[in-house]
């Protein structure tokens, strides 16, 4: 069973090096554990080692983040907006659907939410400001519920991490993340539909049918993108993490050679920006590493399972049980300490319930990402509200039935599998 007097130690450690980044604060909290069992330390420092070096699917991560960043200092973004507003700008709130449709498209080439927030956000959001059509708090709060669904739909990096602890395929997550993705973007478009009604939103000026094509075809370079990546993963031709590699090179050699919009300049300030966002995720990856040692030298997963187990919690209960827990997490860390720390516990409970752990994937990434917006700290929150200068308070008020909205869909995510299962079977996973 495990100690009760060393979980308190690490709860200890954790807080006295609050002052530090979370995976600083577990590589300490770790090393003070093997101290205080009177191991060598050094082994904090071999597992984490070990743990960097034998994954090669964390290769995917940094260039993902690459391939974000080339994307939102060349005009891709610029185009695929441009081909939003042409696609879905002549609806009745053809913005806010701009809003959730561009989205939908980003993420199916850079994997992170707050890259979309930052770069395609900003965008629409000085376009939905710019005549007073709609007030900076609803496009903050729409910006920041759409936002979310850029780490659902493939290519993903917090479906890496979840792949990283659970020991599943990269592929058969992003496969997995397709449809809820979707569900996602639909149900955030008919809450903007059904709000732009009652608050009387003036319908955008339409871009003319005549001059869709030639949108299109300015576009279609970027559009090609998760074709490339996804075709060429389900394909056999690549690995995710091969995509992820083309992914970068594709985002430069378009931006570069067939936009023109990245100078030299530019480019090195984007591997700089990069390079620190790297590193902010691999020392959280290297302190997780060291974390887990330590719960699996405690055993910590079977206690919890045998804890779990003594209340005989049906599938249905667990689910909602972590849901509401991950929800409530949301609100104090951010999503990939979620996903590396607290996810690996329950993993094995899951399995001793029978839940697939493609689907139960799903459903942890799923909410780490509206952590994210959940109110009062969620991290898409400032970021839409340092852009818009909007109150945090207003922003809240207008993301209210966005998040409704998404809690439907969540629920729908959990309890119909087959829903979100349907697209990896089809694609060959036996789960």
């Amino acid at each position: 069973m495990t100690d009760p007097f060393t979980v308190a130690i690490l709860l200890i450690a954790f807080l006295a090096f609050g002052g530090l980044s979370m995976g600083l604060a577990m590589i300490c909290g770790s090393s003070i554990y093997l101290i205080m069992k009177g191991f060598d330390p050094s082994i904090a420092s071999e597992t984490l080692l070990q743990g960097l070096f034998n994954s090669y699917t964390l290769l995917a991560i940094p260039l993902f983040i690459l391939a974000a960043d080339i994307m939102n200092i060349g005009s891709l973004a610029d185009r695929l907006l441009r081909f939003s507003q042409a696609l879905v700008g002549r609806f009745k709130g053809g913005l806010g659907h701009v809003n959730v449709v561009s989205s939908l498209i980003f993420s199916g080439m850079s994997g992170s939410a707050v890259a979309d927030a930052v770069g395609m956000g900003k965008i629409i959001i000085n376009m939905m400001t710019k005549d007073g059509k709609y007030t900076a708090s609803y496009a903050a709060a729409i910006t920041a519920a759409s936002a979310t669904i850029g780490p659902i739909i493939p290519p993903s990096i917090p479906m890496v991490l979840y792949a990283l602890v659970s020991d599943q395929s990269v592929g058969f997550l992003f496969a997995a993340g397709m449809a809820p993705g979707l569900l996602m973007g639909a149900v955030l478009m008919i809450m903007n539909l059904v709000i732009a009604h009652r608050r009387g939103f003036e319908t955008d000026e339409a871009i003319p049918l005549r001059e869709m094509p030639g949108v299109t075809f300015r576009a279609i370079p970027a559009l090609l993108l998760p074709v490339i990546l996804l075709g060429g993963i389900y394909g056999g031709v690549m690995t995710p993490t091969e995509a992820a590699a083309v992914a970068a090179f594709y985002a430069l050699s378009i931006s570069v050679i067939f936009y023109r919009s990245v100078s030299a300049g530019q480019f090195y300030q984007t591997l700089l920006a990069s390079a620190r966002s790297t590193a902010t995720v691999g020392i959280l990856i290297a302190g997780a590493l060291t974390f887990q040692y330590v719960v699996t030298r405690e055993n910590v997963p079977d206690s919890l399972a045998a804890f779990l187990g003594q209340y005989e919690l049906s599938q249905v209960g667990f689910l909602l049980a972590i849901n509401a827990l991950f929800l409530v997490l949301g609100c104090i860390l951010e999503s990939g300490a979620i996903l590396l720390i607290i996810v690996p516990i329950f993993i094995p409970t899951a399995q001793s319930l029978g839940i697939d752990l493609v689907h139960f994937g799903v459903i942890c990434v799923v909410n780490a990402m509206l952590g994210l917006i959940t109110p009062p700290y969620g991290l898409l929150l400032f970021i839409v509200s340092s852009i818009t200068k909007a109150p945090l308070g207003k922003i809240i008020r207008d993301l209210l039935p966005f998040l409704l909205a998404l809690f439907t869909a969540l629920m729908i995510i959990t309890f119909v599998p087959d829903f979100v299962l349907w697209l990896p079977r089809l694609l060959g996973y036996k789960g």
